[in-house]
């Protein structure tokens, strides 16, 4: 939403003003002497310099770091990492030499040096992981930690940061920050996701510092050769886990502070918004040209003006007089409704406002430090603020949405929730407003807004989830935030704020959307088309098709901007822009198996290259410092849009090794052996046959050899945007569809990749392709007692064969497809018979298209053998 522009145009943002740290001319205190030391099971306990400090091995791959002065450790609590995390142990071997002492577990090495008290953590191999730079610094309550960097060492995650993907030679600050228009330099802005991954020469290891003051991390810029993080209070608690690869490092963050949940199905499809449809036949209409002119779309969003007065949990009767038939009418068109729910509940005692009479006398805002409430304004005049950090605050406000709930409202948004206050130089609450701790877990206690502030929108969004939860126990809840902190995927989806309808925002938009996956969020997306200002119509055709491939495609523009609808800028565009939205939907089953497997791994949908390929590279580094703004949509599409898409000029397609082949046409790109040289062998060999079709497959692979052998240049149009898949790659293809309610009609398809002798195969086999596809009723949680589909799908070329395997249906859901149709890609071949479990099978192929397949689906598995 369009927050600061009518509100902060005369309050610019003070740096540093929200939370000053301690002065820096106070005398510093030196943890730089070991006192004594003690070996746990799990590590070992030290005093230095008066300090007490822990280092544990939470698994062999994971230690923790804690240090607490006064030979006192920081209470064991967090609101990121999960308790069964914390509580984790694992056995190490004690190591001591004159100069060290440390432990090793079966994948890390630990040393502390007892003349300087710095740590040092390699690999059983030698290979340095991290290294303290010098001794942990006090000043006042204020420290930091310096690190060595490495000549080579690259750095990614902090969530939606702006800038470049790599965090190299940039310093960054956790306070999140109503930042309406933002720009590249802009720093900080909504979330506060203190977790960041090293990758350098192929190996990774992440880092997660578990304080929510107001942090900060500079990765190079104060010095060349060293990195740090420190903040002006709280504890020094810290975690580092190796990989080696960026994947389990992925999946270890995921372990510490949880998943994403599985969304419901209809939240991955096309999402229609803006600031704000009002009256109520404005979004009817709306909703109504969408199934007119055929463009698939699942939900329609509410912004503030459908409330009354902008107060929360209202409905403005006048513009809305018909709210919870409109609702009902939508959800009978497959749309599903999201209305926002802002925190700021309106000050109105005596008025019959229900939302501020039950949280007052529930005593649930939070206070000024003199114990009054705590009364500021935002969008609906003054307003109080729930105390988000009491259990008891999060249940009263779970609770607000029976309402809404019960009239079918599918989703809800939570905007504002930095907080955001206006009117205030600094956007936010005063340091002095008290905050109370009253949580399982936790002591309980009294906490100042420093401490509070970087938590407070995932506490939002906490007590929306399991307020929902509460209502409908078994349906997926659906809540958007726009500020959170490590953890909050647990709780909500995001997206990256109130971007501009810029060229540059929309380049912005691809690293801030892998970097924000790298840090738990895989559930995220950018505003489509920009959402300060209107965008030009080739910049909007451009975010449209770009947003096909991102987790979360929602159309949003602020107020009094022009239309921003996929229509809007005449038919030709309008079909450009419907043809990617449709290329979404028919990739459904791809992108919610995708989304599945983030729920259970933490990988997220977006992916930079180096997730999939850490060692594309001859000396190690990241291959996406070379590619562009190339990105992967999930483990096998790679989406490669102009890394300027503004410019006219041609570029440079940068792939990992492999076999790449066109989306779009089917044809082999590229087969890749190194990153600096392409192969000039030929794709997979025909069978010799005196046939047209024979002749044809020679020609046709001598016309991919001489392509794949030249620099792979493209040069940007406006109805393309360049995608290729992975050779080994089995992609599941629905029919089309205009929402995720309606079922597909027809087989499922089977796009099979076969890769080449070269390599170029799928993560789970060596010589062969593999693929999978999930299915549930999109809805509820009935998937964990076992009512889901599975199906996996994997090919392998013996001799002059494909066999092309189905596996058995997994779970006890039942497909909406009775039959198959495999499409073979990359495989030329004289003949066209085909057999399924032992049977012939009907086959065919154009010399411009892929064989295909038609055969049977019975569940039981089928064995397809290509001759």
């Amino acid at each position: 939403m369009w927050k600061a522009l009518l509100c902060f145009a005369l309050f610019p943002a003070i740096s540093g003003f929200a939370q000053q740290p301690s002065s820096p001319d106070q005398a510093a205190f030196v943890l730089n002497h070991v006192e004594r030391s003690k070996p746990l099971p799990n590590g070992l306990s030290v005093v230095v310099s008066g300090a007490q400090m822990e280092i544990t091995a939470l698994r062999p791959d994971i230690l923790r770091v804690r240090i607490g002065r006064n030979h006192m450790l920081p209470e064991d609590a967090s609101w990121a990492v999960l308790p069964e995390a914390r509580k984790a142990s694992s056995t190490v071997e004690t190591d001591s030499s004159a100069d060290a002492i440390g432990f090793h577990t079966t994948a890390l090495r630990v040393s502390l040096d007892l003349k300087s008290a710095t740590l040092r953590v390699t690999d059983l191999d030698g290979h340095l992981l991290q290294q303290d730079m010098r001794p942990i610094e006090y000043h006042g309550s204020s420290f930091r930690l310096y690190k060595t960097m490495q000549p080579d060492e690259h750095f990614f995650g902090l969530g939606d940061k702006t800038g470049p993907l790599d965090r190299r030679n940039q310093a960054f600050t956790d306070w999140n920050t109503d930042s309406f228009g933002f720009q590249e330099s802009t720093d900080p802005i909504y979330k506060s996701i203190p977790f960041f991954i090293s990758f350098n020469q192929g190996r990774a290891l992440g880092v997660l510092f578990d304080n929510t003051f107001r942090s900060s991390f500079d990765f190079g810029k104060e010095m060349a050769n060293g990195y740090s993080f420190g903040a002006p209070d709280g504890p020094i608690d810290y975690y580092l886990f190796y990989g080696p690869t960026p994947h389990k490092v992925i999946e270890t963050y995921a372990w510490l502070t949880g998943t994403t949940p599985l969304p419901p199905l209809w939240s991955l499809g096309f999402q229609q918004s803006r600031y704000s449809y009002y009256p109520e036949s404005q979004l009817m209409t709306v909703a109504h040209r969408l199934r007119e002119d055929r463009i698939p779309a699942d939900a329609l969003y509410l912004d503030i003006d459908f409330q009354k007065e902008n107060r929360p949990f209202t409905v403005d009767e006048v513009r809305f007089p018909h709210f919870s038939e409109m609702v009902k009418y939508l959800a009978k068109d497959h749309f599903h409704l999201v209305v926002i729910t802002d925190l700021h509940i309106a000050h109105l005692p005596n008025a019959g406002y229900a939302p501020y009479d039950t949280g007052a006398a529930g005593d649930h805002f939070v206070k000024n430090s003199d114990g009054s409430t705590y009364v500021a304004p935002v969008w609906p005049g003054p307003a109080v603020f729930p105390d988000f950090t009491q259990a008891a605050t999060r249940a009263w406000w779970g609770t607000l949405y029976q309402s809404f709930a019960s009239e079918g409202v599918a989703g809800f948004w939570n905007d504002m929730n930095e907080p955001a206050v206006f009117k205030t130089p600094t956007k936010t609450m005063p340091d002095s407003i008290q905050h109370r701790i009253d949580e399982p877990g936790f002591k309980p206690r009294t906490m100042t807004h420093l401490e509070a502030h970087n938590i407070f929108g995932m506490q939002n969004t906490r007590a929306t989830y399991e307020g929902l939860l509460k209502l409908k126990p078994n349906e997926r809840p659906f809540v958007l935030t726009r500020a959170s902190y490590a953890g909050g995927q647990r709780y909500a989806a995001t997206w990256t704020g109130d971007n501009s309808s810029t060229w540059n925002h929309l380049r912005m938009t691809t690293p801030m959307l892998v970097n924000l996956g790298l840090s738990g969020f895989g559930m995220s997306g950018a505003d489509v088309g920009g959402f300060a200002g209107t965008p030009q119509p080739d910049l909007l055709t451009k975010w449209l098709e770009l947003a096909t491939f991102q987790p979360i495609d929602r159309d949003h523009t602020v107020k009094n901007s022009g239309d921003q609808e996929p229509w809007v800028h005449g038919i030709t565009r309008e079909a450009i822009r419907r043809r990617y939205i449709e290329e979404r939907y028919r990739l459904m089953p791809y992108l919610y198996t995708t989304a599945e497997e983030m729920s259970r791994t933490g990988v997220p949908i977006v992916r930079p290259l180096f997730l999939e390929f850490p060692n594309a590279t001859a000396d190690g580094h990241p291959i996406d410092l070379d590619a562009g703004g190339e990105f992967l949509f999930g483990p096998d599409l790679l989406v490669a849009p102009s890394p300027y898409p503004d410019e006219l000029d041609e570029y440079e397609l940068k792939l990992p090794p492999g076999d790449w082949y066109d989306y779009w046409t089917g044809k082999l790109a590229a087969r890749v052996t190194s990153t600096s040289s392409r192969d000039a062998e030929q794709p997979l060999t025909a069978a010799p046959a005196d046939s047209q079709r024979a002749a044809a497959a020679r020609e046709m692979q001598t016309e991919e050899t001489a392509a794949i052998t030249r620099p792979l240049m493209i040069t940007p149009s406006l109805e393309t945007l360049p995608v290729y898949v992975r050779g080994g790659a089995i992609l599941p293809i629905q029919p089309l569809v205009q929402s995720t309610d309606e079922k597909p009609q027809g087989p499922l398809t089977l796009r099979v990749y076969v890769p080449g002798p070269a390599g170029g195969s799928s993560p789970a086999t060596n010589d062969g392709c593999h693929g999978s596809v999930y299915l549930d009723d999109g809805i509820s949680f009935a998937f964990r007692t076992g009512q889901y589909l599975r199906m996996d799908a994997t090919c392998a070329v013996v001799g002059n064969e494909l066999h092309i395997r189905v596996g058995p249906h997994q779970g006890s859901f039942a497909p909406w497809w009775k039959d198959l149709r495999i499409e073979i890609y990359g495989w030329h071949s004289s003949a066209s018979i085909a057999i399924a479990n032992g049977q012939a099978v009907p086959s065919g192929s154009s010399l411009e298209g892929p064989l295909a397949i038609a055969a049977p689906d019975p569940g039981t598995g089928t064995e397809i053998v290509v001759k």
